[in-house]
């Protein structure tokens, strides 16, 4: 029993790390893993066939580090082969991803254990720099709350990043090789249906770099919009399966709807494009509206921008307008105010 009792107290994590042309990013992202203070780790990266010297790289770190483990995939899969062949090969008791033009603090594992430990919660998550959020304490939340907190993006998002998970679960709901940019949405969807309870540490271990030619920032396209499917799969499972709590999904797709919207409109989308995309995310927000689904809207700015899109796609138009122009004033306000704050 005593040996049992220390394996559970000191137990191997499996880093799993996929890496595609990320040459600018990949030796930040290493040095910090390997800095972790947690000596009980495995870090398996797996190079998605990069063309631009990222595999070397991670080669050469390999030589340096045995607790390295690089593998070279031998045609571009994609993000969710390569962690899902990370997964396969990972022999520890508890996983966690990190993305390759990312960077952690030096005790991410080891906090994100204590977490999960302590609180005896089956996922434990950190907060992330980089994403907007309000900041909120530590806190352990029950299935239930968790889906508050996701559809209120906040204090965490569905990433699969920033996050400790027992090796067991993830190797029963491997990631959705044929998803592009809604893996992590599936992902945490099929991990938070066995999930009891979630601890969240509120400290920024995780930092998360905005790329412009990242996945998330690509222009408006038919492979953005295949995570709105993917939510209408969600939520109609959720119905079945969670109806208390099913509004909360519903939410989540009437968001991500005016989200994209909002997108097309800032990227100035050429007109004979725009309108059909902004029709194909008013038939989304209509899909999922329903009075009792608006009231639960986490603010009346979004609640306003889904009624709107909902109703009219030129209000909405009127309304975006509105909003960005109040955020530049915002700014610039805020600019003005830091200025005299130091002096300027």
């Amino acid at each position: 029993m005593e040996q049992v009792r220390r394996e559970w107290e000191r137990p191997v994590i499996s880093v799993i790390v996929p890496v595609y042309n990320v040459m600018p990013y990949i030796e930040r992202c290493l040095e910090s893993i390997a800095a972790q203070t947690w000596p009980y780790m495995e870090v398996i990266i797996v190079d998605d066939s990069s063309t631009d010297g990222s595999g070397r790289i991670c080669d050469l770190w390999g030589e340096q580090d045995k607790r390295l483990e690089i593998v070279h995939l031998p045609e571009n899969r994609g993000l969710s082969a390569a962690r899902n062949e990370g997964v396969a090969r990972a022999g520890g008791a508890f996983i966690t991803f990190i993305d390759s033009d990312d960077y952690v603090e030096p005790d991410l594992l080891e906090k994100l254990y204590y977490s999960l430990h302590r609180e005896e919660a089956d996922i434990s998550i950190c907060g992330t720099d980089g994403i907007a959020g309000r900041n909120t304490p530590a806190v352990v939340y029950s299935r239930e709350e968790t889906i508050h907190c996701l559809a209120r993006r906040s204090p965490f998002l569905w990433t699969a990043w920033g996050k400790l998970f027992p090796t067991a679960l993830v190797k029963a709901h491997p990631f959705e090789e044929r998803a592009v940019c809604c893996e992590d949405l599936l992902f945490f969807y099929e991990i938070w249906k066995h999930v009891e309870k979630v601890s969240y540490i509120p400290d920024k271990l995780y930092h998360y770099v905005q790329r412009k030619d990242s996945l998330i920032n690509r222009p408006i396209d038919s492979k953005r919009c295949i995570v709105l499917s993917v939510l209408d799969d969600i939520c109609r499972d959720a119905a079945m399966n969670f109806p208390e709590i099913a509004y909360e999904f519903e939410q989540i797709a009437m968001d991500t709807g005016v989200r994209l919207a909002m997108e097309a409109l800032e990227a100035r989308t050429a007109e004979g494009e725009l309108l059909p995309y902004l029709k194909r995310f008013q038939e989304s927000v209509r899909r999922h509206f329903s009075l009792s689904v608006l009231r639960h809207c986490p603010s009346f700015k979004s609640m306003t921008a889904q009624l709107s899109l909902y109703l009219d796609i030129t209000v909405f138009r009127v309304l975006a307008i509105t909003f960005q122009g109040m955020k530049v004033l915002q700014a610039k306000w805020d600019q003005t105010k830091k200025g005299q704050g130091t002096g300027t």
